[in-house]
């Protein structure tokens, strides 16, 4: 996509995310890629594209630590299933089903819903096959992606479509990362995703460390969602799911774990010593049914930790305000009013996402220099009212219906609300269309 004109985001408060309970009232100025200034009645250079940010918090875009874009066609169609039922039922069958054309309508609805919703910045998990249809689906719309296929070569509830030759299967993930990786002006990355003990060989594991490592890419795969799961781990393997993945080389800064809610402290102090970034899924594991991850102790033990709306089939919204808004709530049942400050959950929407993701000081925040991904959200819904701390506000009245305006590179991809790099009832129509092919084909009513 290329760069675009400079834009000034005009009149609004900035939520730098430089320092905690910081704001003040200030224009943004975007240039190139880049962040060039931020601070109050900003002179905008001639042909600028001035947006209009009064009324509104002016943030970092979000970022969005464990997603996936492929089975948003399965929306509402998975529901009131445990984890391994809710696999093995249905969505393996509907991953082992798709076409290349609905891996893209499904990528397509995906995307545009988490733009809309104000994310920027997203580790997304594909399935097996057809990831070029994710790839270019982010190229076009405008997101920030860090993506992979998924690898499974084992598991007896595995379908036989989705099953692969270990070998073909980790170099088609090369062929793919030499594609992408670093695509679109550096805004597409690649992540080689194992999805699960369960469905991976130790040889598959391996292999995906091996490979991530050599070409320096993410690792990014699942860990401690369920207790079933979990258990069936230790049975199959003599130790829990992070200290087996911990000693498969599935660990460090380059490595997202997402759930991680059954934990023991020995798995928690090796996440911590490690590096090793947590995506925490709230949503998905309360609809689930699969737990709380205990994410107080997470962070009082120095874990890095972002949030993740998981897969739309397990969630039903690919929000970070319906995370963030669970995240600064749910951990007040065990720990007390409080348990988890709203500006600690902004900041892992924001920077601390970011880091988890790799992304270091590039995203996450609002300073010069910095990638210009930002989100500008209007104030006037009842929810937003009256102004006060806007951590409060966004965290605990904050929704996907305040987002006005969002720009990733220095490109606008919402304005006034509405997706500007493509048509959304054109997005809309297909990702029906296939929907009711997947659903034909499956046998769902």
């Amino acid at each position: 996509m290329a760069l675009s004109r400079p834009v000034v985001l005009r009149g609004g408060t900035a939520v730098p995310m430089t320092a905690a309970r910081e704001w003040l009232q200030a224009d943004v100025l975007l240039a190139g890629d880049r962040i060039v200034a931020v601070g109050p009645e900003l002179e905008a250079p001639a042909g600028c594209e001035v947006l209009d940010a009064r009324d509104a918090l002016v943030l970092p875009g979000f970022v969005q630590a464990h997603v996936h874009v492929v089975q948003s066609l399965a929306r509402h169609r998975a529901e009131g299933l445990p984890l391994l039922r809710w696999l093995a039922e249905r969505i393996w069958p509907y991953e082992a089903t798709l076409t290349p054309a609905e891996v893209a309508a499904a990528a397509r609805l995906g995307i545009a819903e988490l733009l809309c919703g104000g994310t920027t910045s997203v580790l997304d998990m594909g399935t097996t096959h057809d990831q070029d249809g994710v790839f270019r689906a982010a190229e076009e719309l405008g997101i920030r992606l860090t993506s992979g296929k998924c690898h499974m070569d084992t598991g007896a509830a595995v379908p036989a479509g989705l099953l692969e030759d270990r070998d073909a299967s980790l170099a088609e993930a090369e062929a793919l990362g030499s594609r992408w990786h670093l695509a679109a002006s550096g805004r597409l990355r690649y992540a080689v995703a194992p999805r699960f003990v369960l469905s991976c060989s130790a040889e598959l594991l391996a292999g995906a460390v091996s490979l991530a490592r050599r070409h320096g890419w993410l690792l990014h795969t699942h860990a401690s969602e369920n207790a079933d799961e979990t258990a069936a781990v230790r049975e199959l393997t003599g130790m829990g799911n992070v200290e087996f993945l911990a000693d498969a080389g599935v660990a460090g800064e380059d490595t997202v774990l997402a759930h991680c809610v059954h934990l023991d402290d020995g798995e928690v102090r090796l996440l911590a010593r490690g590096g090793t970034g947590v995506a925490h899924c709230p949503g998905a594991n309360l609809k689930l049914a699969s737990g709380i991850a205990d994410l107080p102790r997470l962070l009082a033990a120095g874990v890095r930790v972002g949030l993740g709306a998981d897969g739309p089939p397990c969630n039903n919204r690919l929000s970070i305000f319906h995370e963030m808004a669970l995240a600064g709530t749910l951990h007040n049942l065990a720990r007390g009013a409080g348990a988890v400050d709203s500006w600690t959950v902004l900041e892992m929407a924001t920077w601390r996402g970011a880091r988890v993701l790799g992304l270091g000081d590039e995203v996450g925040r609002l300073r010069p220099g910095a990638k210009a991904d930002v989100v500008v959200l209007g104030c006037s819904s009842f929810a937003m009212e009256p102004a006060a701390d806007p951590a409060a506000m966004v965290v605990y009245g904050g929704g996907v219906e305040s987002v006005r305006h969002v720009v990733v590179d220095g490109t606008v991809v919402i304005r006034d609300g509405v997706l500007t790099t493509a048509d959304a009832s054109v997005i809309r129509h297909e990702a029906r269309s296939a929907a009711r092919a997947v659903a034909g084909r499956l046998g769902w009513s």
